[in-house]
């Protein structure tokens, strides 16, 4: 649990609430305004393994091109429990919460989505977490790799707590001048974009980077939120057999409802899962297969598990996990594989991302993956609930009141 620190009391606010509904009967929710609180309360992780604290600050000065935004939910992945171990570098204390929902508070001015639409107070909008990349180094101008760009910040990872509210667990979050809102549209849900959540957009450029075709057989590993998309984007994508590799069974449960076509248990010994896939694809072995577990093992499986000729995506290795040890003639050469690594998310994964959940978020669960929702208070059962894979997908409601 974290520990509010002495003498400060929460910033939370009653906030109006109307309705109207939007296509397909979705209901969506419009906040007016509300008055600007003095400090706004916020979960912070002073460092690694230590207690998370609620601390409070105060508002930012609204440059034009920057807003407040109200935090609807954001979320609490894995990233955020490897932030807790220590296993990335990161300017403690932080205020983590890389992805979120939130309503547009107050506005500096001159706020515009990509279309040039007006964003406005009342809006509900999530963002890209990525922000300040230069635009004018080698790997934005040259390679076309933005991920990889030196000068990017990532809300909720790379801003320190003393540079203000930079990140999803708080009241309020701050978007800087050019951080590049989008505008959930009337028929999504912020609950059922929230359930994707980074896993949704991590998912998307998987699978762009696997290069699906339609009818290919694909194995996701890994169950949980990223895994859990991938499943489904293959599905939309029109992939043929669809095998989701992971535990619990809850989660197999879970990936069946994505659109997996079979599910093959980690209680299974390595070599049986290896011959169960190969007997689902021909003899031959899945054309794709696609990492997402996060265990170091998991992409010695894939080099086993994919067909001669096929394609590997890595995307779970997004921390420092340890080290594998692979066969580079049996397991890359003599296969004849691709194999590719997938770091971060660009802005269209984002907008396509938002697109998607809005046109088949009646098809695919994700607005189910939320399986456990924590006030500021609760941060540290959060953290505790997604790294011991009770929750699919946790959030945290900072304002319970809007919720």
């Amino acid at each position: 649990m974290p520990d509010r620190e002495p003498g400060l009391t929460s910033a939370a606010g009653a906030l109006g609430v109307l309705s109207r509904t939007g296509p397909r009967g979705a209901t969506r929710r419009s906040f007016p305004p509300q008055p600007h609180p003095l400090v706004f309360a916020a979960a912070v992780m002073t460092g690694p393994h230590e207690p998370l604290q609620v601390r409070e600050f105060p508002p930012p000065t609204l440059e034009r091109g920057a807003a407040l935004l109200r935090t609807l939910y954001s979320e609490v992945c894995g990233t955020d429990v490897h932030l807790h171990h220590g296993r990335l570098d990161v300017p403690f204390p932080i205020i983590p919460g890389h992805v979120s929902v939130g309503i547009v508070e107050q506005s500096g001015g001159g706020l515009r989505d990509i279309d040039g639409n007006v964003i406005k107070e009342g809006d509900v909008v999530t963002f890209l977490d990525v922000h300040e990349t230069c635009n004018n180094c080698y790997y934005c101008l040259v390679a076309r790799q933005p991920t990889k760009c030196p000068h990017r910040k990532v809300y909720g990872i790379s801003y320190g707590a003393n540079e203000g509210l930079l990140g999803g667990w708080a009241e309020a979050i701050w978007m800087k001048p050019g951080v590049k809102m989008i505008k959930l549209p009337p028929e999504l849900a912020p609950e059922t974009f929230i359930g994707g959540g980074c896993g949704l957009v991590t998912a998307l450029h998987a699978v762009d980077m696997a290069e699906l075709r339609l009818g290919e057989s694909v194995a996701v590993l890994g169950v949980g939120p990223v895994g859990q998309s991938i499943v489904a984007f293959a599905s939309l994508s029109g992939a043929g057999e669809i095998i989701a590799v992971g535990a619990p069974q809850a989660r197999l449960d879970f990936a069946r409802r994505m659109g997996a076509t079979s599910t093959l248990d980690l209680e299974l010994p390595g070599a049986a899962r290896l011959e169960a896939a190969r007997m689902l694809t021909g003899g031959r072995g899945p054309d794709v297969v696609i990492e997402a577990s996060g265990a170091p093992e998991a992409v010695r499986d894939a080099l086993d598990l994919v067909r001669d000729g096929g394609r590997v995506v890595v995307c779970g290795q997004y921390t420092d996990n340890g080290a594998v040890e692979i066969h580079p003639h049996w397991q890359l050469n003599r296969k004849h594989i691709e194999i590719k690594g997938c770091w971060g998310s660009r802005y269209d994964h984002f907008h396509r991302a938002v697109a998607l959940t809005a046109r088949y978020g009646d098809e695919k669960p994700w607005r189910d993956m939320v399986s456990a929702r924590f006030t500021l208070d609760e941060a540290g059962n959060a953290l505790a609930a997604v790294e011991n894979r009770t929750a699919i997908k946790a959030v945290i409601t900072p304002n319970r009141t809007l919720v």
